[in-house]
């Protein structure tokens, strides 16, 4: 059976423990691409065998998850929303803490205090027993095993001095529900600051939902854009969103494009133009046909290559998931350590022995740890998304952090990519006619941008057609094709060319039919972009397969000094290599011949108006054309790890300190549930910084 990717909406992940847990069973079902994303609340993973889905999905839910069928329609019930537990909690709780304050003496009765402790008790065991137990099981203890530990100590310890009536020195109902309403406050705020630093995909999954107009027999029914099927006439007016993407029949717009590739300036869009699925018409209106659909969709790629690179671990993080898949052990037998040091050590007693124990299991928190990575991800990737700039993986932006070389094909990336013909030199007794129709004959059958300039400047001069059996691109050299009459040409760089005014040649069956000049411009902001670069301490350099004196013109018009030139495929491939034994190396490109070195570089960077195989072989796509973006891209991922290495600081710092604070006997189990539900907002609250932060 052939492979297949399963989707599940998972609900009930708060943190990374929660999808360590997910992965760990996934993992020992022997499934494969596993995907866990806690904040998105999905689970993917491939599989031969889909009988085994039942199986998988029970395994989910034994370790305390929801499996359902659409997220976007699921509403958890009253009592199972944590800001309603939080709320029921606190009014049975509020008047536990006033009988410190107030002197009303009836508060102080063990019996009084039980009946306001035990709904709280209740509902901490229910959401954090609950949980306790799943990941156990999951093989990842989280945090709600210590907070579980650490309110049913308090409340048994409680309880067995309210029946034996032993005072109120036994009494510690108060510290009991004031544990676990305080950890439910900090879960709402988690819970809510963890939403927005997915806000970027959010976002894009809501231009997808929207309605289209579509044509049947004449008439324009409206549907939603799931139901849209390729072939499918749609009609889109000025104001509305392009429901799928397509091309233009008829009528001309002013596109915003803005979401995709952070550009304002609207495009403008004619007949046969291609269209995407969730930009907005500003101006004007047409009818187009739809051509992609569903998950095929520019929009859901882009989502998906989000989610997934959400995903993708910095190298940063592994040390932060060690510790936390060993904590939770360690903190029980500190606060174990704890009790039997200062009730038989010290001789403090009981009580002190066990408010000790207490503090130092409340206080600890795992969950900053896990938290410390992905949410500064989520947000670095979000905004640079919002940016025009799509980063396949978080591993990339560790990857960026400490570039040394940025190393720039020139056609296409340094350079316009729109090429003029300047001259076409037929050979003696060898028609113009003739060579125009060769040209665009074979030249229509590639997507570099020089055959598409070529293809574009002869379409309306007089041609003579040219019926072709078959056409092969050859990377950094040319095309090569062969006629129906089994004529063989070749149409590309001929090295041996004596006149550097020709870059291209064209010959049939090996006899020179022409050559070609033709012109590209530099774009405007490339100078401006170099300069950067230096002034960041990144060195620039040009690898390019054209001719060497046309890379040293370029070159020296904008400031690169370290030129390759005339490089095939495999060429650049080397060039790379030493690039990357001297330090950490980018590769910025857009062609066929290009692909092998993005793929090699530590980080390979792509036009988004590249070849599809330019595309899909580099880490991080610039959905504009402005090359600023680079500096954008770089600036960001510094920022992005900056803000990683603070969270995993905070979160080490706060654990190292707290524990042994809380174990000296130093803080009080309340003030240290109190500092654990804030640790992890305030981890997640320095990530949400990243939206707004000044990265320049």
């Amino acid at each position: 059976m052939a492979e297949q990717l399963i989707e599940l909406n998972v609900t009930g992940m708060h943190c990374n423990n929660c999808a360590m847990s997910i992965h760990k069973l996934l993992e020992k079902k022997g499934l494969q691409n596993i995907l866990v994303d806690f904040a998105g609340e999905e689970v993917k993973f491939s599989t031969n065998d889909d009988s085994k889905l039942p199986e998988v999905i029970k395994g989910i839910e034994n370790l305390g998850f929801r499996v359902i069928d659409d997220i976007s329609l699921h509403s958890p019930a009253f009592y199972d929303r944590v800001e309603n537990k939080f709320i029921f909690c606190a009014l049975f709780t509020a008047p536990l803490l006033l009988h410190m304050l107030l002197p009303w003496h009836f508060l102080h009765q063990p019996v009084l205090q039980l009946i306001l402790c035990l709904p709280v008790f209740i509902v901490g065991c229910i959401h954090f027993g609950k949980s306790a137990w799943s990941s156990v099981k999951g093989g990842v203890p989280n945090m709600d095993v210590l907070i579980f530990i650490g309110s049913t100590s308090a409340f048994v310890y409680s309880l067995a001095g309210t029946i034996q009536n032993l005072g109120e020195q036994y009494q510690f109902y108060e510290t009991c529900a004031t544990i676990i309403t305080l950890v439910l406050l900090g879960n709402v705020l988690e819970k809510r600051s963890v939403t927005q630093t997915t806000s970027a995909v959010k976002d894009l999954i809501k231009f997808q939902q929207v309605n289209a107009n579509r044509i049947v027999d004449g008439n324009i029914e409206v549907i939603s854009a799931k139901e849209v099927y390729p072939g499918d006439t749609l009609v889109v007016n000025q104001g509305d969103k392009i429901p799928v993407d397509g091309e233009i029949l008829s009528g001309s717009a002013s596109v915003d494009e803005a979401m995709l590739t952070g550009e304002s300036m609207p495009v403008e869009k004619d007949k046969y133009d291609k269209v995407i699925g969730g930009t907005i018409v500003v101006n004007g209106n047409f009818h187009m046909l739809a051509t992609k659909v569903g998950s095929n969709t520019i929009l859901s790629q882009i989502i998906d290559l989000m989610k997934k690179a959400q995903a993708a671990k910095p190298p940063v993080q592994k040390l932060g998931d060690k510790v936390a898949s060993i904590f939770v052990p360690a903190v029980i037998l500190i606060a174990l350590i704890t009790f039997v040091l200062t009730y038989f050590a010290g001789g403090a007693g009981m009580q002190r022995a066990l408010m000790n124990a207490i503090a130092v299991l409340v206080i600890s928190c795992p969950c900053a740890m896990g938290l410390a990575t992905p949410t500064a991800v989520m947000v670095g990737l979000g905004r640079a998304a919002k940016n025009g700039i799509l980063i396949k993986g978080g591993d990339t932006i560790e990857a960026v952090a400490h570039t040394k070389y940025v190393v720039f094909d020139k056609t296409g990336t340094l350079t316009t990519g729109k090429f003029s013909i300047n001259e076409i030199r037929a050979e003696d007794g060898v028609e113009p006619d003739v060579i125009r129709g060769i040209i665009t004959a074979i030249e229509e059958r590639s997507n570099h941008p020089i055959a598409k300039s070529l293809v574009e400047g002869l379409k309306k001069q007089p041609q003579q057609k040219v019926i072709l059996k078959s056409v092969k691109e050859e990377k950094g050299l040319g095309m090569r094709a062969e006629d129906i009459f089994g004529n063989h040409y070749f149409l590309g760089t001929a090295k041996h060319n004596t006149n550097d005014h020709f870059n291209l040649s064209l010959y049939k069956n090996q006899i020179l039919l022409a050559q070609i000049a033709i012109d590209d411009e530099v774009k405007p902001e490339t100078a401006s972009l170099i300069a950067k670069l230096k002034k960041m301490g990144i060195v620039p350099v040009l690898l390019s397969g054209d001719k060497k004196n046309r890379c040293l013109k370029v070159a020296s018009q904008i400031g690169i000094t370290e030129v390759h030139a005339e490089m095939l495929p495999d060429e650049k491939l080397k060039v790379i290599d030493i690039y990357k034994q001297k330090g950490k190396t980018v590769m910025i490109g857009d062609g066929i011949n290009d692909a092998p070195a993005l793929t090699k570089a530590d980080v390979g960077v792509s036009m988004n108006d590249a070849s599809q195989v330019a595309i899909q072989s580099a880490s991080v796509v610039l959905l504009n054309t402005d090359l600023h973006s680079v500096i954008k891209f770089l600036q960001i991922s510094k920022h992005t790890l900056l803000t990683i290495k603070q969270n995993l600081f905070w979160a080490f710092a706060y654990n190292i300190v707290a524990i042994p604070v809380a174990a000296c006997g130093f803080l009080n189990p309340m003030v240290g549930a109190f500092a654990m539900a804030f640790s992890d907002v305030v981890v997640i609250g320095n990530s949400l910084r990243l939206k707004v932060k000044k990265v320049d």
